[in-house]
């Protein structure tokens, strides 16, 4: 088993949540390993619908989770937001 600072955020919460990955599979159709490749692997992206089923699959509120998973998610700050409109700008 990889170490809990390895794994991704969605393979910390399964963790948290004591997630069994063959019953998420078994509910949801979503592979054992691809739910592995999403635990552990931080370039295998999660979808909308795989993020929804994993939800429905733990009886948990899908935007809750979404909330502890992306929790480092954040908008660009007013100076990113102004340079890019800059940097915008100058391509035109």
């Amino acid at each position: 088993m990889k170490k809990k600072s390895e794994l991704t955020e969605l393979g910390k919460y399964l963790i948290l949540k004591s997630a069994n990955k063959a019953e998420i599979y078994r509910k949801t159709s979503i592979t054992e390993s691809r739910l592995s490749l999403l635990s552990n692997d931080p370039s295998t992206k999660l979808s909308g619908e795989e993020l929804y089923l994993i939800a429905l699959a733990l009886d948990v509120e899908p935007g809750d989770m979404a909330k502890t998973i992306y929790k480092n998610v954040k908008l660009n700050t007013f100076a990113e937001q102004e340079a890019l409109a800059a940097k915008s700008r100058k391509s035109k």
